[in-house]
């Protein structure tokens, strides 16, 4: 028989939240990674910042993602795929609920001879595609769906 849980607080670090956060969107299907600015990831391989994922920690948890997607799967499903995910996480393992979550899809990735889920994956030049469709600025607004 269990005992009734016990009243008090916990601390978790930021470190530990951005770890969830991260393995939560490094899993989600069609996600290739978080995107940065060459200075951030000078950053993040000397373990200072943590580029593309943006997480505030006060009374209302904010986390702001800027991703890059693979080229060919449909970017609103990724993008809803990837909250649901978090907020899964978050809530599973902080008991914890998300007050607001950002996620921004900052490019596309050609993925070349691998899968879409976690994988790296290189940027592919605009306009070197070969026989595959190019996104347009219209198809996000076209889908009917309200991603940002």
């Amino acid at each position: 028989m269990t005992s009734p849980p016990i009243p008090g607080r916990s601390l978790v670090t930021r470190r530990a939240v951005v770890d969830v956060v991260r393995a939560a969107t490094l899993g989600s299907y069609g996600v290739t990674g978080f995107r940065a600015s060459p200075l951030g990831r000078l950053l993040e391989r000397l373990d200072l910042a943590s580029p593309g994922l943006g997480l505030r920690l006060g009374p209302p948890l904010v986390i702001e993602l800027e991703l890059t997607v693979a080229l060919g799967v449909p970017i609103a499903e990724v993008a809803r795929q990837v909250d649901s995910a978090i907020r899964y996480a978050v809530r599973v393992s902080l008991r914890r609920e998300v007050d607001r979550l950002v996620i921004h899809v900052g490019g596309l990735r050609l993925q070349l001879g691998a899968s879409t889920a976690g994988a790296t994956a290189r940027r592919a030049p605009l306009g070197t595609l070969g026989s595959a469709p190019r996104p347009r600025p219209h198809d996000l607004a076209d889908s009917g769906t309200d991603v940002a």
